[in-house]
């Protein structure tokens, strides 16, 4: 249990409780209202997904709490404009977090997957092929992103690649925050941005004096002016690798899209293999995997999967494997014989840790009739 005055919101970063992800949304509704004196409320919650596990529980109760804290003042939102407030009301917690969570935790519609674009935001409609099922399997490692440093060095080692690249652009570095923005301003593709990264950064790690040189600033100004108050005592940062993940992460996406819309014969084994580039990426160049994730990829693919990967921020959580459809009940069994039953922790956890699912509605208010 939990009770707080909703005039007096204290949000503690040093420690991440659940609680605390219910207050950011609130919070951020709260602000972007100006309201003074806000309704007060009972709630109760409950839910099913395994804490920690990379499934945007966390991300799901901000946009819950959003939700209803705008149902209870009588105010009204676009689906768009929640997921915009949440997304930044969660930076509350101290996680730099993009919007990915928020934005399909409003914009899902049941049977379709969707591209999620920014700035501005929308959501696309994307078809998945039939004759595959997407499987959770949950690795039972459990990483909490705010309780540790992991993410938000990625964060950090993202935009200090977005500046270098932008300064040796000639581009205004000082304003540039995402590597995204890179490539708008250079009008290029994704794979011209690849090759960018390629001529201008390095793979061995930058040091912060080294990233000082590359802008032409002081180690004082770096530290006072681009790295946040949790990354003034990491030394090292990891470039190339960070911006070359993003890149081709990104065109791995707009190539998934690509097949699904075109619907080509072979379009599960082409989907299958994006995915495992995608993993592979996602352990070696972006280093945000681990050994269980690893196990637990290649058990899905040995049993089965066209193709599987690690869903969510990583350093543990889930998997998400696309399995044929007429393999869907040998393919489970396989996998809880191969990495459940091996492993008492994981044998206890093993009802809720491996499921079949498919695209399904988002955030909705129940009233009564």
């Amino acid at each position: 249990d939990f009770s707080t005055s909703v005039n007096n919101i204290q949000i503690n970063k040093t420690k991440p409780q659940w609680h605390n992800y219910f207050l950011c949304g609130l919070k951020g509704i709260q602000e972007h209202f100006g309201l003074n004196n806000p309704t007060g409320m009972n709630c109760l919650l409950d839910g099913t997904i395994p804490p920690s596990s990379g499934l945007s529980s966390s991300s799901a109760l901000v946009c819950c709490a959003g939700l209803v804290t705008l149902r209870a003042n009588g105010k009204t939102l676009s689906k768009v404009e929640l997921a915009e407030i949440c997304t930044k009301s969660e930076h509350y917690i101290g996680t730099e977090g993009g919007g990915m969570d928020q934005s399909i935790s409003f914009l899902a519609e049941e049977g379709t997957a969707k591209l999620i674009e920014f700035s501005p935001l929308r959501a696309t409609d994307v078809r998945l092929p039939s004759g595959a099922t997407f499987v959770i399997a949950n690795s039972c490692v459990e990483m909490n992103k705010a309780a540790t440093s992991h993410y938000n060095i990625r964060v950090m080692e993202c935009r200090l690649a977005t500046k270098l690249l932008s300064k040796s652009k000639g581009l205004e570095w000082r304003k540039m925050l995402r590597l995204h923005d890179v490539q708008t301003k250079l009008g290029v593709s994704l794979e011209e941005m690849l090759t960018i990264v390629e001529e201008v950064l390095h793979p061995e790690p930058y040091s912060t004096e080294e990233i000082c040189k590359c802008l032409g600033i002081s180690l004082e100004e770096l530290r006072s002016q681009i790295l946040s108050q949790n990354m003034q005592d990491v030394s090292t940062f990891k470039l190339y690798q960070r911006a070359k993940h993003v890149y081709s992460e990104a065109a791995r996406v707009l190539e998934f899209q690509k097949i699904c819309s075109e619907a080509p014969a072979n379009a599960l084994q082409l989907l299958g293999e994006l995915m495992k580039q995608s993993h592979i990426s996602c352990r070696e160049m972006y280093e945000c995997s681990c050994p269980e994730l690893d196990r637990l990829v290649d058990i899905c693919l040995q049993f089965g999967a066209i193709g599987s990967r690690l869903t969510g921020a990583g350093w543990g959580g889930c998997t998400v494997s696309m399995v044929p459809t007429d393999k869907l009940n040998t393919f489970l069994k396989n996998v809880k014989k191969a990495y459940y039953q091996t492993d008492g922790q994981r044998l206890a956890a093993e009802n809720n840790s491996l499921f079949a699912t498919k695209p399904g509605r988002g955030a909705l208010v129940f009233v009564e009739a």
